[in-house]
């Protein structure tokens, strides 16, 4: 399964007064993303907020998401959470929507399970799942790390495609690409890693920094397939006060504040975080103006 290159995980539109998830919003957010650049969409992720939708939102979003896209991007949907059996229900419930193309599964948070215990439950939902599974590998924020040697049994799993990797370590990284077959796909799950992660033998990322360079981040990746690696490297190295500039308050506060300043309405973070101040909203907006001189 290719899954593409530039896979957006995308922000989930709040309606400012209403406290809800917005259809019209959503609408036009996915029509932008798939506009500029990405390949794929990750729906309820972190970047989503997936911590603060309830159940009936995250059929919502998906539902709407499934009826705009209409097939041109690839669909992952955020169906993990730390009870292995509420995870498995969840996944099912969402395969049965139709037009979601694979689920990504977070290592279960706050339980703190051992490395079988990580093992025991992602092949638990593979083995339940009609739908192919994407591991996503966050110690920052679930406190565990599934080792490489645990993606790389793993990944022998006939249902388990691939792996997003936010443990920023890529000493480990490059041992999950050297260890896996070629078909298992390993993602950046941090984007100023995206172009380390690509020398290394990795498949692309899945982006917070896409929502706003979607166009340029496809730029870079195929400069480097190309073999353009110097060209790769300056886009890389124009982008990273972007990328690192999006992470400078809590995800996903920055990139809701950039996309409401151009227009593509988003509304606010719910708690608890809270939207940009306007200090840290003129950083954001003159890190991203000088992108374009």
């Amino acid at each position: 399964m290719d899954l593409g290159k530039v896979i957006t995980a995308m922000v989930t539109p709040i309606h400012p007064e209403k406290d809800k998830v917005c259809k019209k919003r959503i609408h036009h957010l996915v029509n932008h993303l798939i506009a500029n650049g990405s390949d794929g969409l990750v729906i309820a992720g972190t970047t989503g907020e997936s911590p603060t939708l309830s159940h009936d939102e995250k059929i919502k979003l998906f539902r709407q998401v499934i009826e705009t896209n209409d097939g041109r991007a690839k669909l992952i949907a955020g169906t993990g959470s730390n009870n292995t059996a509420e995870t498995i229900a969840f996944t099912k419930e969402v395969a049965e929507l139709g037009g979601i193309d694979a689920v990504l599964i977070v290592a279960p948070y706050y339980n703190k399970p051992n490395q079988d215990g990580l093992y025991a439950h992602f092949a638990a939902v593979a083995e339940a799942s009609d739908l192919p599974v994407v591991i996503y590998n966050i110690p920052g924020r679930s406190v565990v790390n599934i080792e490489p040697e645990t993606i790389i049994r793993l990944a022998k799993l006939p249902n388990i495609v691939g792996v997003k990797e936010s443990s920023g370590n890529l000493d480990n990284i490059s041992k999950i690409i050297a260890e896996t077959s070629d078909d298992f796909q390993v993602y950046s799950g941090d984007d100023s890693l995206t172009l380390p992660i690509l020398a290394v033998g990795g498949d692309g990322v899945i982006s917070v920094s896409s929502h706003v360079v979607g166009n340029e981040m496809q730029e870079m990746i195929q400069a480097f397939e190309r073999g353009e690696v110097q060209k790769a490297a300056s886009i890389h190295r124009e982008l990273l006060p972007l990328m690192n500039g999006l992470f400078s308050v809590p995800n996903p506060a920055p990139t809701k504040y950039l996309l409401n300043q151009q227009g593509i309405s988003v509304g606010p973070v719910r708690l608890p975080l809270v939207d940009l101040n306007a200090e840290q909203g003129t950083k954001l907006q003159a890190i991203l103006e000088g992108l374009s001189k």
